[in-house]
């Protein structure tokens, strides 16, 4: 039997590279964002539960792993408008972490009235635990929040069959970081990477694909980093 799952933010950069580890899999895979699969805009506080139902149609009913990748990685700049930073804020909670939490909501209370086992992966980032730039606090909180909501699922529900792991990338070689480099100095920040360059998004979606597929359930809760060494716990 396929395994259905839902991928979000999957239209380039690493949900692209994950739809695409999966291609020799026994999947039916439902990508929020692509144009083969359902857009949604995790801006607008309806799009979580309009995107699960839709998914859940389209999978005949039943969708067995949620991959959290939308995100986005905007400036904040502290001297701006007070009100608009605060808006910037809630912009970006609300696409990286509410609409996550939302959706792993809506895949566990599926799981549990199915009396069925999930799998959930959340892409968090390098900078849940080493924190970002002066104009990314909101980006590093949301994805600090992005960890410690997966390791409350894993504790939570592992005795349903229900597992939760997060990934942690550092910079990864899509649009975002191509910017990131660009504007902050691409030399000086690699020389802070031991491996001596960036992630590429396909060594990204092995990690996914892992956690999806074949991670071994005493697994469940675990934070896997992949960032070249730039930041190690």
């Amino acid at each position: 039997m396929a395994i259905h799952i839902l991928l979000t933010g999957a239209s380039r950069g690493i949900g692209a590279a994950i739809a695409e580890s999966f291609k020799h899999d026994k999947v039916r895979l439902i990508g929020q964002g692509t144009r083969s699969g359902i857009p949604a805009d995790f801006a607008d506080p309806k799009a979580p539960v309009a995107l699960w139902n839709k998914a859940l149609d389209a999978l005949d009913g039943r969708i067995d792993v949620l991959i959290n990748n939308a995100g986005v990685f905007e400036t904040n700049p502290l001297d701006i408008d007070h009100e608009d930073w605060v808006a910037n804020w809630e912009r970006t909670m609300r696409v990286n972490l509410t609409a996550s939490a939302e959706l792993c909501r809506l895949a566990i209370c599926h799981w549990q009235a199915e009396g069925r086992p999930g799998r959930i992966v959340n892409m968090a980032s390098r900078a849940a635990y080493r924190g970002d730039s002066p104009a990314h606090w909101h980006y590093a909180a949301s994805k600090a929040g992005m960890v410690g909501m997966t390791k409350s699922i894993a504790r939570g529900y592992a005795r349903q069959g229900i597992l939760a792991f997060a990934i942690c990338p550092g910079f990864t070689m899509t649009g975002m970081a191509d910017d990131y480099l660009a504007s902050r100095g691409g030399e000086k920040l690699l020389a802070d990477i031991p491996l001596g360059r960036v992630a590429d998004t396909d060594e990204v979606a092995v990690l996914a694909r892992f956690c999806a597929l074949s991670a071994p359930p005493s697994m469940t809760g675990a934070v896997l980093d992949i960032n070249g060494a730039s930041y190690v716990r």
